[in-house]
């Protein structure tokens, strides 16, 4: 394959202000990189779209740093190593690493990982054996505790963490997993497909209602993804000892005010309860038997997974919005 002289990247053009639009970002043409010593040249063939980028295009305190305007893009991608002198990342080698949003990228070899294409399409790394997976499976082994015989509800279930959580929930002996989405459709998917035993439309009514109807004798554990209403639903329905696993806030990242708190959280005290904020990258040694197992689930269909592909580099900013407003089920992905 020749490689061409010029790429194309994603660059932020604006901080948006509540939702992103599409004059936020550009789309840049730039000479190839040239990778430098310890670095091989990518070619990007899938990129990851995920909530946490919307927080990274403010200036915001936050867990990392922000994206720089006139910058590219970053977020996790798959790719074929085209150009290399390292012996451990070998040209032809499909690797996942962080610096998507672009069609070509020189990456120092350190921060590659290598994939195995005969596990699962090398989609799939960027997805449910990805960093969406590991963070609905750590969330719920290590964060919250699971375990057999607990209920469970999961927020924003039929998305790439929430649909993973589900069914690990299930499968590792969840007496009853419950979950949310934001349309009919979504719901069949949680209940027909992944095996949830309640699913409820969140645009229906009161959260607190339907979770009342859908787990009568409350929940023992519950994995945020939502935060607002969902979270103070969440905390009126734990039983004793109950706990939450934080991972995201996705009903509030494009809020302008600040969104009020949970008017219940007396409940911490006279049930007990704890909740626990989580970073995936915190527990990247349970990678290994993440993958093993898994890994496992997915290739005898024990555990099931969709993608919402969106073709071309250019299409990238509206996938990001789409995946925000709820148009995905499961992993948002754009190919190149």
């Amino acid at each position: 394959m020749v490689t061409p002289s010029n790429s194309r990247e994603i660059r932020l053009a604006a901080r948006p202000v509540g939702w992103p639009v599409a004059t936020d970002f550009e789309l840049v043409e730039v000479p190839m990189p040239a990778p430098g010593p310890g670095q091989v040249l990518i070619r990007n063939l899938a990129m990851s779209v995920d909530p946490a980028m919307r927080g990274r295009m403010s200036d915001a305190e936050s867990y990392a740093p922000p994206f720089e305007i006139g910058a590219p893009m970053q977020g996790l991608a798959v790719g074929e190593v085209v150009m290399s002198d390292i012996e451990s990342v070998r040209t032809g080698d499909l690797v996942v690493h962080g610096l998507g949003w672009r069609e070509y990228a020189a990456v120092d070899a350190r921060h590659t990982m290598r994939i195995d294409p005969d596990l699962a399409p090398p989609t799939a790394y960027l997805g449910v054996l990805g960093m969406p997976g590991l963070t609905a499976y750590a969330g719920l082994l290590e964060v919250a505790a699971l375990a057999e015989g607990d209920v469970v509800f999961v927020s924003g279930a039929a998305g790439a963490v929430g649909s993973v959580a589900g069914q690990v929930a299930r499968l590792k002996g969840a007496a009853r997993v419950v979950g949310s989405a934001g349309s009919p459709a979504k719901v069949r998917y949680l209940t027909e497909e992944l095996g949830f035993d309640a699913a409820f439309d969140y645009k229906d009514g009161p959260v607190a209602e339907q979770l009342r109807a859908a787990a009568p004798d409350g929940i023992d554990v519950y994995f945020d993804n939502v935060g607002g209403e969902h979270l103070e639903a969440a905390v009126g329905a734990l039983r004793l000892h109950g706990r939450i696993a934080m991972c995201g806030g996705i009903s509030g990242y494009n809020a302008t005010e600040p969104a009020p708190g949970p008017r219940n959280l007396m409940r911490f005290v006279t049930h007990r309860l704890t909740m626990r904020g989580f970073l995936v990258s915190d527990h990247a040694a349970l990678r290994s038997e993440f993958l093993r197992e898994v890994g496992g689930w997915v290739r005898d269909g024990s555990l099931r997974y969709r993608e919402t592909v969106v073709e071309g580099l250019e299409n990238a900013p509206d996938a990001l919005i789409g995946m925000m407003r709820g148009e995905n089920v499961g992993k948002m992905v754009v190919t190149l």
